[in-house]
């Protein structure tokens, strides 16, 4: 395979360079975040192995403009970071794995071989319905070109719905994607988000969101029909 690695600390960019040469891969390393974009965005490899904490530019940052460029190289991220919150967030940015420091060999030639047998899965670079416009990269979202102000939950809520489009979402199934399975959120407080989120999507013809009684809520286009 070819591999690049993007990573700053010396030493364990040379480890990865001599293991990943050994078992017999072409490996280019980047030490600077700025250095590891650029060589992704204009060279081909079949993964790309990023470490999270980069002088120039992040990890998180480099997945995301790689994802927005339409570069769906799989990406396994690196970094001592372990709290759930910097693993959702660095698989949100568009990695397709993420391991822990310090971590065993084994288990990173296992991720690497596991993520470069998914290839470069064509992902929706924006979802649209009608003249409703969602960036999962960037997390923009605009409506006959003019952006919408979100909160994280609305953004959720509403990118839940297009990915749907044109299928009713059940409530349970909306509130467990949105708000977890711990979550102690009843219907009242999905039925006040909705209301809020027709308040921004919906202020202009057509009506995006539906209510299905009885069940839950669909995001469609009527001029599609």
């Amino acid at each position: 395979m070819q591999i690049l690695v993007v990573e700053d600390e010396r030493r364990m960019a040379e480890l990865l360079e001599k293991t990943l040469q050994e078992e017999g891969h072409q490996v280019i390393v980047a030490r600077d975040g700025r250095e590891g974009f650029e060589i992704a965005r204009n060279s081909p490899f079949d993964v790309i192995v990023l470490d999270l904490m980069l002088p120039g530019m992040d990890g998180f940052s480099i997945a995301r403009k790689l994802r927005a460029c339409r570069n769906q190289t799989p990406v396994l991220m690196l970094t001592a970071r372990d709290a759930p919150a910097d693993i959702v967030r660095g698989l949100d940015a568009g990695a397709d794995d993420y391991l822990t420091k310090p971590f065993s060999i084994e288990i990173l030639l296992a991720r690497l071989r596991a993520v470069s047998r998914r290839g470069a899965i064509p992902r929706p670079v924006n979802l649209e319905v009608a003249d409703l416009k969602l960036d999962p990269a960037s997390r923009r979202v605009t409506r006959a070109g003019k952006e919408l102000s979100l909160t994280p939950r609305e953004y959720r809520l509403l990118e839940l719905l297009m990915r749907n489009a044109g299928r009713a979402v059940g409530r349970d199934k909306i509130l467990e994607s949105v708000w977890g399975f711990a979550s102690e959120v009843n219907e009242n407080t999905l039925e006040v988000f909705m209301r809020l989120l027709r308040g921004k999507v919906d202020q202009r013809e057509p009506k995006l969101i539906q209510t299905v009684r009885g069940f839950g809520y669909m995001l469609r286009d009527p001029a599609a029909d």
